[in-house]
């Protein structure tokens, strides 16, 4: 009888399919970008054997929360991501979107995402030419509609609850974008505009998610001394609209909301309870990043960058300004132990200064750290972008041994060479799933391999409607990483960002073709748009 044929054999590696389950001896079997078959001796022939004795085999990791829409158009490759076993990531977070973009506010849009785009170009589209005409790249993407993005598109930055015709223009954009293929909405209710909406405004648009069995994905209103209530009204929407909600990257941020962690997770488990059918995602690190601007109080971004940094001119701001930040701490970030807590991370007009802290600028400059941070603002054009050091490492572990936290960087795809090697980004960039899988699990023995898999793989397609990704069986899409597990950890650091993780057999599968061949990219783009089907599902 003549031997079965495949594309691609993985052989003799230790197999986690993604549920959960420990790990097997087995080889896995690739036909046309499929999984053909999963077993112990196969004994197929192959167009092509991978010798995985020694190696964990897994599905792909899906980064459920990025931000490389941002940069994949500019860096395809998706170096930083891919390296780490990513295979698939969502893109168009907190309600940050780079489409729709209608033709008179091209230049609006470029402005508002300057501190978090500064080198993509913009253009006008519907959402089905954003999906239509995205580039081919290394890994699959889904993609979501920004709130922010929506406001800003016919509303601008105002201060106010839309008119009906406003709304009704919101909701036709939304329409629009689900229809395309988007997976759902994003909102990042922490900062202008999108902290304007009010509770009529997000469930006329959960209303448009539940008729179209599509998702909402939230950045918190408040991830600080307001994060409890934040969490209360994420559940409130899921409650209300019937649709699933992630909260993204959570943390209680500020040293006054260390421990509050297992409340959040308390009260997300009882809703589940009620049938509220609700997720969060977390990153390993106790740092955050953001634009530098989003750090200072709401009514400082009143109006837009330029009116903002107009704003800043004024002695009188400053003083507000500093009265604020004593009496509650920063924006979404509250308290932190000190100025030197807050570190310039991408600096696009000033990019000398990227690794410096807000402290570091004050003393240099011999001015207080507030005026430091006014005066760099305008000089950088408001385009800069900071690390914060806010969270509890407890917490952290408590998210990571959680299986009610799932797993996602909150970071681009970037790399060691050209255009978005510059400045100092968070290592999350570059080590967020080794970090967990070598210091959290092989390390410090929080959770078990089997499980941290999980929550990077059957858990989080789950949780999107992946229908055929995240697990590693006959007739699913051949996403797969393999690694070392007595050696596989992130090497980036806050102080020498661009490095990838460790292990010289790390091997990555995307869409049965490899685009990571022992820890070398080979330049393959197999990836592909995501698109949500009616019915909900994506694939």
């Amino acid at each position: 009888m003549t031997a079965m044929q495949c594309d691609l054999l993985v052989q003799g590696g230790t197999v986690f399919d993604g549920s959960g389950a420990p790990g097997v001896l087995a080889d896995v079997a690739i036909v046309d970008g499929r999984i053909a078959a999963v077993g112990a001796h196969l004994g197929m022939q192959a167009g092509e054997v991978i010798d995985a004795r020694g190696l964990a085999v897994a599905p792909g990791f899906i980064d459920i929360k990025t931000h490389s829409d941002f940069t994949l158009p500019i860096n395809p490759r998706a170096e930083s991501k891919v390296r780490q076993g990513v295979t698939t990531e969502i893109i168009g977070h907190c309600g940050f979107s780079v489409a729709p973009c209608l033709p008179d506010k091209v230049e609006l849009l470029r402005d508002y995402l300057s501190p978090s785009a500064p080198w993509l170009p913009f253009r006008a589209t519907d959402f089905a030419g954003y999906l239509g005409t995205f580039p081919a790249t290394a890994v699959n993407a889904g993609m979501l509609v920004g709130h922010n993005t929506l406001r800003l598109m016919v509303m601008g930055m105002a201060d106010r609850a839309p008119t009906a015709a406003e709304l009704q223009g919101m909701i036709w954009l939304l329409e629009e974008g689900l229809q395309a293929g988007a997976l759902g909405l994003s909102t990042g209710l922490f900062t202008a505009p999108g902290s304007y909406a009010q509770v009529p405004e997000l469930h006329a648009l959960g209303e448009v998610l539940r008729r179209h069995d599509a998702r909402y994905f939230t950045h918190l209103r408040d991830e600080s001394n307001g994060v409890i209530a934040s969490v209360e009204e994420a559940i409130a929407f899921g409650e209300a609209c019937g649709v699933h909600v992630q909260i993204v990257h959570f943390k209680c941020s500020g040293t006054d909301n260390w421990g509050k962690v297992s409340t959040a997770l308390s009260m997300i488990e009882a809703a589940r309870a009620r049938g509220v059918r609700i997720d969060c995602d977390a990153y390993p690190y106790t740092a955050g990043s953001n634009p530098l601007k989003n750090i200072l109080p709401q009514w400082v971004q009143a109006g837009g960058v330029a009116a903002m940094l107009e704003r800043l001119r004024e002695p009188a701001t400053r003083d507000r300004i500093r009265a604020d930040v004593a009496a509650q701490g920063l924006n979404n970030w509250g308290r932190v132990e000190s100025w030197d807590s807050v570190r310039i991370s991408i600096s696009p007009n000033l990019p000398q200064h990227a690794g410096t802290t807000i402290a570091e600028l004050g003393r240099v400059r011999g001015i207080d750290p507030v005026d430091a941070l006014c005066d760099y603002l305008i000089e950088d054009k408001g385009a800069t972008r900071v690390l914060v050091t806010s969270i509890a490492e407890d917490d952290v572990r408590t998210l990571i041994r959680s299986p009610d936290a799932l797993v996602g960087s909150d970071g681009n795809c970037v790399a060691d060479y050209g255009t978005v090697s510059q400045g100092m980004p968070h290592p999350r960039f570059y080590g967020t799933f080794p970090r967990v899988l070598g210091h959290y699990v092989r390390e410090e023995q929080l959770v078990s391999l089997e499980q941290a898999i999980h929550k990077m793989t059957g858990a989080t397609a789950r949780a999107l409607g992946l229908t055929d990704r995240g697990l590693l069986k006959p007739g699913w899409c051949a996403d797969l990483a393999l690694f070392e597990p007595e050696v596989f950890i992130d090497r980036s650091t806050y102080a020498d960002p661009h490095r990838y993780p460790a292990g010289e057999r790390t091997t990555v599968i995307v869409n049965g073709v490899v685009v990571v061949d022992n820890a070398r990219h080979t330049g393959e783009l197999p990836g592909k748009v995501l698109r949500r089907a009616p019915g909900g599902s994506v694939s």
